[in-house]
């Protein structure tokens, strides 16, 4: 039922390394890595003051301008790892050399990652550490309009942090200029490789510069990585980088436990769940898109703050429901897997899967996104009775001495004892602690490409969730609609009001039918 592997002996230092009591080791720092005191700085503002050990190890590498092929996981702290050479390399427009460049405001960093959420997490960390330094960092993605990006552009940038297609659209038009690029950086390289992007960056690489350093960073070195990395670096030297608190294929500080659950109760369960002592931000994986809407506007209309996210909703609305997320506006996120990948989401504290993972990898790559850096998690997984099959080749495969997960009802007592459930707690959030401002208090940003129309019709998938009223965001949208419909005045109605309710409307026509004796309306 429950499997917790732990050891309570160990004690992270403040760079996240775990050493036994006894040990004394200094703790660095990033200015003992000739770090800008400007970056350190401002590291320190966001809390930051000690390298990870995955930093420890790149900075002493990349600062001095060497290639670097790194194998490290999501969340082990690589983005500072190759950011911090990036920035340093770079000329911003405050440096003295920099009205000296022979294009000032062209790119000089390149950044390429396989999907848009991790382009805009990697983005912000960057410009989170350089934000003392005058560093502009462009994010370039599709599924969203071409203008604002090109205008990015043409006002000039130092970092650009984008996705293959996209990169390679600009180039082509002549509006992103890789002439200048001094420092590449491939990040997640295995999922582009799965994404099917490996040909277009090798493309993106043939268009910099031969002479410039370039790091690539992967969490598995399938052959086709390898290869590439021999063909495009220079004399790389190899880090092995793998997240310290890892313990054999499951983490150490995550609680796991495995419920055969029965559909109808699950709804119920994961709102008790919700309300366990210590819970903060969770994440809840579904099989599919249907699923994720569902669930949370049922938690929503608990009382929880929810958003859903999956690839049928507009790019607007993936990335408002991610900085709600990331803002603690909301703080249960409902998503698919695809959507999910290259989400990098600190202090989550709960992944739970609302049906059984399909194999040992998504079970593991589920459960990794909490218990991160020395951080405790914990990971609740729902086994239907169909897929008892399935589980018993995912326990083996992991060890995790499961195989056969106890029965469970959202009143069983080992649910309550298991995850610290306070007892008496039932299905619904008491409004006393609905304090979260919900997903409405996010803006939906209007990208104006190919698909925001399609981001502000399904936007309401958790709109408004977990807002104080507990209503839930599809009653707030009828509502709203019901406004927007209804006409000023008498005189308008039964005409087309232009740009209301998104489309006009053609008047109705009056039907006649025979009645004994005449005509009438109907």
């Amino acid at each position: 039922m429950t499997a917790e592997t732990e050891t309570p002996n160990d004690q992270p230092t403040a760079s996240g390394e775990a050493h036994e009591p006894s040990a004394h080791q200094p703790t660095l720092t990033f200015a003992d890595f000739n770090v800008r005191s400007e970056i350190v700085d401002s590291l320190a503002e966001k809390g930051i003051t000690s390298p990870f050990p995955v930093q420890e190890e790149t900075l002493p590498i990349a600062l001095p301008g060497n290639d670097i092929i790194g194998q490290a996981k999501t969340g082990t702290g690589k983005t500072l790892g190759f950011g911090i050479p990036a920035l340093q390399r770079v000329t911003a427009p405050g440096d003295e050399a920099y009205e000296q460049l022979q294009t000032p405001g062209a790119p000089q960093a390149l950044i390429v990652a396989p999907t848009r959420e991790l382009a805009v997490q990697v983005s912000q960390d960057i410009r989170d550490a350089g934000s003392k330094l005058g560093v502009r960092v462009a994010t370039i993605y599709g599924g969203r309009a071409y203008e604002p990006q090109i205008e990015e552009l043409d006002r000039g940038v130092e970092i650009v942090v984008g996705t293959p297609g996209r990169l390679i659209d600009l180039h082509r038009q002549k509006h992103l200029n890789l002439k200048h690029i001094r420092i590449v950086v491939l990040d997640e390289a295995d999922e582009m490789l799965d994404l099917g992007f490996l040909p277009d960056v090798e493309k993106l690489l043939s268009f910099v510069p031969t002479v410039r350093q370039t790091m690539l960073f992967s969490a598995t070195m399938p052959g086709p990585v390898v290869s590439m990395a021999r063909r495009f670096m220079s004399r790389p030297t190899h880090i092995s980088a793998a997240d310290p608190f890892d313990e054999g294929v499951t983490k150490k500080d995550i609680r796991q436990v495995v419920y055969r659950a029965h559909q109808l109760d699950k709804d119920e369960m994961i709102a008790r769940i919700l309300q366990a002592d210590g819970r903060g931000r969770t994440i809840i994986f579904t099989r599919t898109k249907r699923q994720a809407d569902k669930l949370a506007q049922e938690l929503i209309s608990r009382g929880f703050a929810a958003g859903a996210i999956h690839g049928d909703l507009g790019q607007g609305a993936r990335e408002q429901a991610l900085r709600a997320f990331r803002n603690n506006k909301v703080d249960v996120l409902v998503a698919t897997d695809v959507a999910a990948r290259g989400i990098d989401v600190t202090d989550v504290t709960h992944v739970i899967n609302l049906v059984c993972p399909e194999d040992d990898s998504m079970y593991l790559h589920r459960i990794g996104r909490t218990g991160r850096a020395g951080q405790k998690g914990t990971a609740v997984t729902f086994v239907d009775w169909e897929d008892m099959g399935r589980w018993k080749l995912i326990n083996s495969a992991i060890g995790l001495g499961v195989p056969e997960p106890v029965e469970t009802y959202s009143s069983s007592p080992h649910l309550f004892e298991d995850l610290d459930i306070p007892a008496g707690t039932k299905g619904r959030l008491p409004r006393h602690k609905r304090f979260k401002e919900g997903l409405a208090a996010e803006e939906i940003e209007d990208l104006g490409g190919p698909d925001s129309r399609n981001s502000r019709s399904s936007g309401r998938s958790g709109s408004g969730a977990g807002s104080k009223t507990g209503r839930s965001g599809r009653s707030r949208n009828r509502s709203r609609s019901t406004a927007s419909e209804a006409p000023k005045d008498s005189a308008s109605a039964g005409s087309a009001q232009p740009g209301e309710g998104g489309s006009s409307r053609r008047p109705r026509r009056r039907r006649r039918r025979r009645v004994s004796g005449g005509t009438t309306d109907s």
